[in-house]
């Protein structure tokens, strides 16, 4: 995700102080904007190499003597995010790092207030070939995000669904009521008929099925203001596949904006506030 955007909607779905999740972390961005944002933050990442990574992003924010919140990076499977998350209680919950007597497996579910992520697209990853050479972009051990087939980035299909209903209810378990969870999607092309695979409206349909509501859906732009004009900021893998397409008589644009999909989970009590009105009049 883009930081800016990472940043967006943390500010915007949490307060200084909550607990924030990502539960496929990557590289760390959503762990190291929180903690910059003063959020208690917990990334899991399955691949230990992107865990590392994630980790020493993190310890350079924490070098900060301004950063005033901690984050924690763990390898681990996202659908095991509430084990993952009581394993690791004693240190997540408290914003000292200490719970109380008795603590147990019961804090992990219904304490993170956020949880943000980007899952993988069930696409293939940075899988295409240079113009002029038969050699493909990117490196076996990173296709997909890695070699390890349980990786959510090799699933398919049928698959691939079956896969996220299991992350998403993981995530509900342990969102407390009001908690937001946002998936930051994008629809694309399947590698056959050039068709849109409809990600996002899949997605809506998991987390509903999570018990979680559907509340609001952004647009993110891939964009930038030049000149006053609002200029396209696409990948370039996405530039390259327009570009052939058109090329070969496709009628086919670029898609230049993610999907950012809003989810919350039941069972708060709203606050009731006066009208404006009401307000002055008092």
């Amino acid at each position: 995700m883009l930081p800016a955007l990472t940043r967006r909607v943390i500010e915007t779905y949490s307060e200084r102080g909550d607990l924030v999740v990502d539960p496929m972390c990557g590289i760390g961005t959503t762990i190291v904007e929180a903690v910059d944002l003063g959020r208690r933050a917990v990334g899991v990442e399955l691949e230990p190499r992107w865990a590392a990574l994630a980790q020493a992003n993190l310890d350079h924010i924490h070098k900060d003597p301004g950063t005033r919140s901690r984050g924690e990076v763990f390898v681990g499977d996202a659908r095991e995010l509430p084990r993952l998350l009581t394993l690791h209680a004693q240190r997540l919950l408290r914003p000292s790092g200490s719970v109380r007597d008795g603590a147990d497996a019961r804090l992990a579910h219904g304490t993170v207030d956020l949880i943000l992520t980007s899952p993988p697209y069930a696409c293939e990853v940075a899988d295409v070939n240079p113009v002029n050479s038969p050699e493909p972009l990117r490196r076996q051990d990173t296709t997909n995000y890695g070699p390890n087939r349980s990786n959510l980035g090799h699933a398919r299909g049928a698959a691939y669904c079956t896969a996220m209903a299991d992350v998403y209810e993981a995530c509900a378990a342990v969102l407390k009521p009001g908690g937001f969870l946002v998936s930051v999607t994008k629809d694309m092309r399947s590698a056959g008929g050039g068709a849109l695979r409809n990600l996002s409206g899949e997605t809506v349909a998991l987390c509903q099925d999570a018990g979680l509501l559907y509340w609001q859906r952004v647009i993110g732009l891939l964009a930038t203001v030049h000149d006053s004009e609002l200029v396209m900021r696409p990948s370039f893998w996405q530039t390259l596949h327009a570009r052939r397409r058109r090329a070969k008589g496709d009628r086919t644009q670029v898609v230049a904006h993610e999907d950012v999909l809003v989810f919350r989970k039941p069972g708060w009590t709203p606050v009731r506030t006066a009208p404006s009105h009401r307000r002055k009049a008092a």
